[in-house]
Formats: structure tokens, sequence, C-alpha cells
């Protein structure tokens, strides 16, 4: 089993920046890709950016290109999503996830590719 605990949250304005972290835990596990999803009110669950583990290569939605910023700290088990440049489309309750399963060079994007699921953190942008 392995837990996932966000931070980093909270209610900013347009143009704003937050930065959002996630740390897994447990016992006898392999991480091979984390990623962050979002969820806004009323829609589907999307990938927001993802990380391969071992490459550092990454994915990101086209949305948030050049604003987003997903990084990781292998010796803390850490996962980070800088997020400049803040819309109101980007309010929603952002997800961590982890893969412990091997899989290709790139992280997948899909959401029954990741195994385990953080709680969520609200994302709140003013206009």
């Amino acid at each position: 089993q392995v837990q996932l605990v966000e931070s980093g949250g909270g209610l900013v304005q347009a143009g704003g920046s937050l930065r959002l972290s996630c740390t897994a835990s447990g016992r006898s596990f392999n991480t091979y890709n984390m990623a962050w999803f979002r969820q806004a009110p009323g829609k589907e669950r999307e990938i927001a950016a993802a990380i391969n583990w071992t490459s550092g290569l990454t994915r990101y939605v086209d949305s948030v290109k050049g604003r987003f910023t997903i990084s990781r700290d292998k010796a803390k088990n850490t996962v980070y999503l800088e997020m400049n440049s803040l819309k109101p489309e980007d309010t929603a309750n952002y997800y961590c996830a982890i893969r412990t399963r091997n899989s290709g060079l790139l992280p997948p994007t899909a959401l029954d590719s990741y195994d385990y699921w953080g709680q969520g953190t609200q994302v709140t942008v003013s206009s």
C-alpha cells in the first residue's frame, strides 16, 4: 500500500503562482511515474502533468504548457507542480497519483495507468 499526501493548494488571484507538493510513503514499492490530475466541478478528471521517475521526461496537457512545471525529488519521494500565470479555468481539485508498475520512457496520461491516488488539494483562482 502506498500513501500520497498533497499540500500547497489555496486561493490565488489570476496571474499568481502556487506550488503543489506530494510525498509518497509506504512499504516496498517502486516509483515509475508520478502525475498531477485535476478535476473541476462538473467535469471529468484530466491529466495536468506527468513525470517519468527515472528519466525525468515530462508530459503536459496543452492548456498548461509553458505555465506549469512538474519536477521530482527522488531522495524525498516527492513530486512538485509549480503553477505560474494561473487562470480562473485552472480552478480545480488537484490529485497526485503514482504508478508502481514498470512502463515506457514517457509517463502515461490515462487515469487507469496509475495505481494509487492522493486525497486532492483545492486550487481556486479568482478573476
